[in-house]
């Protein structure tokens, strides 16, 4: 905020409380009017209805609406070229290059923009493996993003840790600047830019704040497979009588990866990105961030809950401004309405945000096209094709530009977007931990059934939830398996809870040549979409896709 009139804010005589030695003239930021130093929630809830930046409703929680955004600009991300990390990152249309001159000059401007203007910090660690976590330092121009980061990320836990906390990585986010593409060469006046070298992350003319959670993961992608460490895209829960009985659950936004990791009969781990050590399976994040459209209070009571309480942020949800309840299954603003909220609001969760080793790997697939089983048992290799391929569908809403209907796609690593080495870099290091802790792999699709979007209609939550329970329970091990004749992957005949139909897709289409034919249509995508791949993959993958 610009605070012209000079106005006194309600955290205004706390606000230098907890502020670092090592402060923001390090980054260059200079002639604030005050920056806002590591604010609790209840502080920052106070600052951000202060300044109109949202609304409270029903129970508590912060209602915010992000206008023109409401979802990632995936077109406006950009990686800093540089000599030291030029042959590391993969470039193309996931990381596309920025000038390093460019970045220094658009980088001047923001911080002239930010000159006379309050500012939020929150310093906060991503990784809850102390041997790997990286201290982020977010500085942002809205008060509920400094909340945001505060639900997501973790906390230092004393006043002297405040005070010693030393950024490796600082992310300024500041929506109210714009580029000028004819000046910065970015793609609009939105931007998202990532540079390794000086150890700095700029956004801009963006309030989704899905852009910072994301940026800490992509910085967390590139820094720790350099260490052995593979950083994923997946929800994480774990037995309550085993720490060695994990299991991971990977996919797109929309594929189930929050609500099928919201387990009562395990505990949680965490819902969206996790890292996997020599010692185990750690959080990265402090929070969930979980799209809560249609959210049901019978099917996910867990998540549910959440959207009742003080500390939850909700983004794009809209409301009743007479009687504050708010309503899930309104999709006016966006189908990719969110809900921002600390872990500990899961009663299951793990108060550790790690656990030992994976013993079951599923990987989550939203088959739009109603044609892949609902459930698949996978080889090494072929656990190593569909990683590579990450095959899904994108759900309307989490992407600009993306329309009502499911859009198939290949995302890699089942998290295209985020990733900055070559894919293989990555199913490498996944392909040496299944060998050595000796994992099993589950493709598990959460689309459709009985034809295509538009025909069919999306599986049961219920019999997804039956064949997971069959799976960390052990006793899909038990049941008949059949080939698959296209994708060479094993189909359970029948399983505990599931009706034999439904484990055979075809049998539920109208036209079962129909099927063959989508079916096969697929399976040649999958070629396809792995030949940009073929440079990097060993022959051994490379034979473990369909055959066409």
């Amino acid at each position: 905020m610009n605070n012209l009139l000079n106005i006194k804010t309600p955290a205004e005589s706390i606000a230098q409380t907890r502020k670092a030695d090592y402060n923001l003239s390090n980054q260059g930021a200079g002639n604030l009017r005050l920056a806002y130093w590591n604010l609790p929630t209840e502080a920052l809830y106070e600052e951000a209805i202060f300044r109109g930046e949202g609304v409270t409703s029903i129970g508590g929680p912060f209602v915010v609406n992000t206008g023109k955004h409401t979802a990632r600009s995936a077109n406006d991300k950009f990686i800093v070229r540089h000599i030291d990390s030029e042959k590391q990152v993969w470039w193309g249309v996931y990381n596309r290059p920025f000038a390093a001159e460019k970045f220094e000059a658009l980088y001047g401007r923001l911080l002239g923009f930010l000159q006379g203007r309050d500012v939020f910090v929150q310093d906060v660690y991503a990784g809850a493996d102390t041997n790997y976590r990286l201290p982020v330092r977010v500085v942002t121009e809205l008060a509920w993003h400094s909340m945001f980061v505060r639900n997501m990320f973790l906390p230092p836990q004393s006043l002297e840790e405040y005070k010693r906390f030393v950024p490796e990585f600082t992310i300024l986010a500041a929506p109210g600047f714009k580029a000028v593409p004819s000046i910065d060469n970015t793609n609009s006046e939105t931007f998202i830019i990532l540079n390794f070298e000086k150890k700095l992350a700029i956004i801009g003319n963006t309030v989704y704040a899905g852009e910072i959670k994301k940026s800490v993961f992509t910085i967390l992608n590139y820094l720790l497979p350099l260490e052995g460490v593979l950083s994923m895209h997946c929800s994480a829960n774990v037995s309550p009588t085993d720490a060695n009985d994990v299991a991971l659950f990977f996919g797109l936004s929309g594929t189930g990866k929050t609500t099928l990791s919201a387990d009562p009969t395990r505990r949680l781990i965490g819902d969206d990105e996790h890292g996997w050590s020599d010692d185990g399976v750690f959080n990265f994040e402090g929070g969930c961030y979980a799209k809560v459209i249609g959210l049901s209070a019978t099917a996910e009571p867990e998540i549910y809950a959440t959207t009742k309480k003080f500390g939850t942020i909700l983004e794009n949800v809209p409301f009743d401004p007479v009687t504050r309840y708010i309503d899930l299954d309104d999709d006016t603003l966006t189908e990719n309405t969110r809900a921002s909220y600390p872990l500990e609001f899961i009663d299951n969760a793990v108060p550790e945000k790690k656990a030992g080793h994976p013993k079951n790997i599923i990987f989550l697939t939203c088959d739009a096209s109603g044609v892949m089983p609902p459930i698949a048992r996978l080889t090494l290799n072929q656990a190593l094709y569909q990683f590579i391929s990450g095959y899904t569908s994108k759900i309307a809403g989490t992407e600009v530009g993306l329309g009502k209907e499911p859009e198939i796609t290949f995302s890699a690593c089942f998290g295209g977007p985020f990733m900055v080495h070559h894919p293989y870099y990555y199913a490498d290091i996944l392909k040496r931990k299944i060998e050595r802790y000796s994992v099993k792999c589950w493709l598990v699709n959460t689309g459709w059934v009985g034809g295509a979007y538009g025909v069919g209609k999306r599986i049961s939550i219920k019999y997804t939830r039956a064949l997971l329970s069959a799976v960390l329970t052990g006793k899909l091990d038990k049941v008949k398996f059949a080939k698959d004749p296209v994708f060479g992957f094993e189909v359970p005949t029948q399983c505990p809870d599931v009706p034999d139909e439904v484990l055979n897709p075809s049998s539920s289409w109208a036209d079962t040549k129909e099927y063959d034919k989508k079916y096969r249509q697929l399976a040649a995508r999958f070629v396809e979409n792995f030949k940009k791949f073929e440079d990097g993959c060993p022959p051994e993958v490379l034979a473990s896709g369909p055959k066409v």
